[in-house]
């Protein structure tokens, strides 16, 4: 059968000897003659054709294999287009178009300036890079037994090879698993305030909106629903079914005209398995509602089994405290953006910025001022890590770090992330309206004096909004608008329009741009008071109210407005709670601004107080240690560490994560563990065993052969097989404990105990 013919074919055939030569060569031959007849012009033009002609032919051979590779990509292109739309009715079409519309600006509410346009997603997004953690993987709500718990022990441990083989994992790698393996079919996504989950739901709706999804991923329909938008509607009795609640509540948020879904619609793709129904946003319920939220959630997913649910939520919220119904089979965390990423943001941003003043034909001034700019932050967060690093692997706080330094003009970046609210808020109620020549209707100090009263008012009631009828009610009781001939709602206006310091997402319910900012202002209003027994009174309500995760960030903000002495006070304090408290105030000592230059006693108390710190977060260690309650003393430790390093329950630690491991915490878990199994266990007991089996201390991966002898030196490879029952009665052989838990036995992951002996070596030198 003969070859389908190509552009390479056609020139080929071009370039055989009669046509390459004898096409030029007859036009050469007519220019000559011409010539000789005296028309020179037409001579010319002939003379000119030929050598046109051969140079197009052979050119044309060079790139003709590029032509065809540039006419496949675009045919298969048109394809794949073809393919996720042709199965779409006009109405899906117009319907996935108007959702992807409502969230194409990518808008950071509370940061927005007359200076800064407001960027699409995606022109600025950066991909998020997901956690290929194999612990996190998937949570097991039954045990399992025999032949299928090794079944999906087995299967477990394959998708952790495979994935850790992979350099990054993305959202759409697993909504293309979820194809060929159910258990993708339900997700959620973790990850701390800021950490762009959100934005991550949106980005999905927006590229299936616009077509642009990739080819491996599922042709679905997405919907996303924020969940605090619905609470009033979810804890009604009884609430909605998905499809009605889709079809009567989420289709008129979408704008105007609303959609007329044809009948059934909702029910169809949920049954079909068509449909990709996104739960933003589970930590924003409030916490005396999230148990009956989460079986909702289990219930519509029970009813349709085809359809794909992602549910999103902060750690602290998703807990089995809160979320009571069984959890979503898989479970993967949002990783903090690296160096790459935030470059890769602050490049864009600042060119969505630049070219947005000016012409077509200034685009070389934009692209050299964006580049200048962009560089000079880039370099100041490398050079700063140890301060600005923290702030700049949190999407929200970046993009706070790049907006305030735009509107700065360059000025030096604030030091710690109390500073950057000082100066946020400051740009936002004084020195932006001032400039732009705005008459607000209170001063500065009386507006921050109404904001912090407001903040602190939703932090004691537990929520993030608050109703616009509670908000006016709660501002009306003062008598400063008499004084300052104002009407409240004429301020709150102001606020929402000007300030941008209150935000009204959803239609008479107003909150702060982020959970941060109420935390900030809550936290400004209880340390500025004017006697000794209103402080007292607001400490023994933070301390009252220390380990509720709705106060995290006022508490982290108020300890962080002390003096070092008050400080000292309240942090001893809280950590007479228990371990978690003092967690938390091993937090508060990270955030706590600290000068370059202070006083020497100063100092030493602060570094008195670090200790004191440490050794109450390992209170609970030692109680389950000296009760030999070696299964809780092994899960605690695992607690313990993956939080010290700044993740979440459920995550692995990465190899660079143990090998700079903060000492002083490694050698008091070392300590206590030796010390209540009188020196049977701890990580310094598995070192000396782990050399003694031929391994280095170089925190690489010392080999199969001397990791199997090692595991059976410790009692976990028995019998040719890693052993999944740890013993936990107090027979395990030497070193057998502390293990964290449950371990696939990978490569990534065994470095976990080469980097961790390598630490204890560098620590106890």
């Amino acid at each position: 059968m003969s070859n389908p013919p190509n552009l390479e074919r056609v020139f080929e055939l071009l370039d055989n000897k009669l046509i390459s030569w004898g096409a030029p060569g007859v036009l050469l031959a007519v220019g000559i003659n011409q010539f000789a007849a005296g028309a020179w012009g037409r001579a010319s033009a002939c003379v000119v054709g030929a050598g046109g002609l051969w140079l197009i032919i052979k050119v044309g051979k060079r790139l003709a294999p590029k032509f065809d590779e540039a006419l496949d990509w675009s045919i298969a292109e048109g394809e794949a287009w073809v393919k996720r739309t042709w199965n779409l009715s006009a109405f899906e079409r117009h319907y996935i178009q108007q959702q992807a519309f409502h969230f194409e600006e990518d808008r950071i509410e509370g940061l927005e300036r007359d200076r800064d346009r407001i960027p699409l997603l995606e022109e600025v997004f950066v991909p998020l890079e997901l956690s290929n953690d194999a612990y996190a993987l998937f949570h097991q709500d039954q045990k399992l037994a025999g032949q299928e718990l090794a079944k999906q022990q087995l299967a477990k441990q394959q998708l952790a090879e495979q994935w850790h083989r992979e350099d990054s994992l993305h959202i759409w790698d697993l909504l293309a698993k979820s194809k060929s393996d159910r258990r993708f079919r339900t997700m959620s996504i973790l990850a701390k305030g800021g950490m762009g989950k959100t934005t991550l739901m949106k980005r999905i709706a927006v590229r299936y909106g616009q077509g642009k999804q990739p080819r491996n991923a599922p042709n679905l329909i997405p919907v996303l629903l924020r969940l605090r938008s619905l609470i009033d509607i979810l804890i009604q009795d009884p609430p909605p079914l998905l499809p009605t609640l889709i079809r009567e509540h989420h289709l008129a948020t979408l704008g105007e005209p609303a959609l007329t879904p044809p009948a059934q619609w909702a029910e169809n793709i949920l049954r079909q398995g068509r449909s990709l129904i996104m739960f933003d946003g589970f930590d924003e319920v409030p916490e005396q509602h999230r148990p009956q939220v989460s079986q909702w959630i289990e219930k519509q997913i029970r009813n349709y089994p085809e359809a794909i649910f992602i549910v999103t939520s902060r750690p602290a919220g998703f807990t089995k405290q809160f979320y009571t119904a069984p959890r979503p089979a898989l479970t993967v965390f949002i990783k903090p953006f690296s160096p790459n990423q935030q470059a890769q943001f602050i490049r864009r941003w600042y060119w969505c910025q630049e070219v947005a003043l000016r012409s077509r034909k200034q685009r070389k001034h934009a692209r050299n001022q964006a580049q200048k700019r962009a560089e000079g932050l880039i370099a100041e967060i490398q050079e700063r890590r140890e301060d600005l690093g923290y702030m700049a692997e949190n999407p929200l706080l970046l993009n706070m770090l790049v907006s305030f330094h735009r509107n700065t003009q360059g000025q030096p970046l604030p030091q710690q992330r109390l500073d950057l609210y000082q100066r946020i808020v400051q740009l936002q109620l004084d020195d932006r309206p001032r400039s732009r020549g705005i008459r607000l209707l209170l001063p500065y100090p009386t507006s921050i004096g109404l904001l912090q009263r407001i903040a602190l008012t939703m932090v004691r009631a537990k929520r993030t909004t608050i109703a616009k009828n509670s908000l006016l009610q709660l501002l009306q009781k003062l008598p400063l608008w008499e004084e300052e001939s104002v009407e409240a709602p004429a301020w709150v206006e102001q606020i929402l329009a000007v300030n941008e310091l209150l935000v009204e997402r959803e239609p008479g319910q107003y909150e702060f741009p982020h959970a941060s900012f109420q935390g900030f202002f809550a936290a400004s209003y209880l340390v500025n008071v004017e006697n000794k027994d209103q402080f007292n009174a607001n400490l023994k309500q933070v301390l009252k109210n220390w380990n509720e995760a709705i106060w995290r960030e006022t508490v982290l903000l108020y300890t962080a407005q002390l003096s070092p002495k008050l400080l000292n006070q309240v942090l001893r304090q809280a950590c007479q709670i228990n371990s978690e408290a003092a967690q938390l105030a091993a937090d508060c000592l990270r955030e706590y601004p600290r000068p370059g230059k202070i006083d020497p006693q100063l100092q030493q108390e602060l570094e008195q107080l670090t200790q004191v710190v440490t050794d109450a977060k390992y209170q609970q260690l030692e109680a389950f240690l000296a009760a030999q309650e070696w299964k809780k003393a092994d899960e605690e430790t695992y607690r313990l560490m993956i939080t010290t390093v700044g993740k979440e329950e459920g995550q692995l630690f990465e190899r660079e994560e143990l090998l700079n491991f903060p000492c002083e915490d490694l050698l008091t878990i070392d300590r206590l563990w030796r010390k209540y199994s009188n020196d049977r266990y701890g990580f310094s007991v598995q070192k000396e065993i782990y050399v003694r089996c031929g391994a280095k201390l170089d925190g690489e991966y010392p080999g199969d052969e001397i990791w199997k002898k090692f595991g059976a030196a410790v009692g976990w490879y028995v019998n040719q097989e890693w052993y999944r029952d740890i013993l936990y009665d107090g027979t395990g052989v030497q070193g057998h404990l502390p293990k964290m838990g449950e371990i696939f036995y990978t490569k990534p992951i065994l470095l976990s105990y080469s980097s961790l002996a390598s630490r204890l070596v560098n620590c106890s030198g």
